[in-house]
């Protein structure tokens, strides 16, 4: 099986990580959960509902739709949390990336574990730049998130792509597939990792203060 692999680049300044990753992390994840399965005999199950929120951003003019399972946003905003306190504390000039693998599990013989195959995984590439003063900050708000407004219609063509997805599972196999830990949404397998890279491109924050200084010279 191939590993399909998707990147995503946004720049932000700091108070803006955490907003604009939970948006693209949580667009994913809408588009890869389902409801919670109900099985009534081997292979034969009805799907539930998988309920939605409307979430407006503070620091980015942006809305974005989030399942509206509270337990999977408590896994998500955890480790966007980590990932932002990390990139803060590095030291670095404040480059990072979180990884989103979705996986199947394949079952092995005793004594050895499971295999876990990842069959999609989104890399989103986070570049923080400084500002220097609210002018500029407003504007970056702004174009933060017609950026990301274009990131989640990318994310949406990509998903909506006739590629491989695991089949639907028997009952005896669904956690080889799905999630099935939470109460009411049922996501496909997936693990959320990050790195924080040690410096900064100088084309990536130039793009952006060039931007910047272009809209306020109109």
């Amino acid at each position: 099986m191939n590993c399909r692999s998707e990147v995503l680049e946004v720049t932000v300044e700091a108070r803006q990580v955490e907003e604009a990753m939970l948006a693209l992390l949580h667009t994913i994840l809408l588009h890869r959960s389902t409801g919670k399965f109900h099985y009534k005999k081997e292979g034969t199950y009805s799907i539930g509902t998988v309920g939605t929120l409307d979430i407006d951003c503070d620091f980015i003019d942006f809305t974005f739709v989030r399942v509206s399972s509270e337990e999977l946003d408590r896994v998500i905003r955890k480790a966007v949390s980590e990932f932002k306190d990390a990139l803060s504390n590095s030291g670095s000039d404040g480059i990072g990336q979180m990884s989103l693998e979705f996986y199947q599990k394949k079952k092995s013989r005793w004594p050895f574990s499971d295999e876990c195959i990842p069959w999609e995984v989104w890399s989103i590439k986070v570049n923080v730049v400084n500002l220097a003063n609210e002018q500029e900050r407003q504007i970056c708000r702004e174009k933060v998130g017609e950026k990301l407004g274009e990131k989640v219609i990318n994310v949406v063509e990509v998903i909506n792509r006739h590629e491989y997805l695991p089949k639907m599972p028997t009952q005896s196999e669904v956690d080889n597939v799905f999630d099935t830990s939470l109460k009411d949404v049922q996501p496909y397998l997936y693990k959320i990792t990050y790195q924080i890279t040690d410096s900064l491109g100088t084309s990536v924050s130039t793009t952006m203060r060039r931007l910047i200084k272009d809209t306020l010279a109109l």
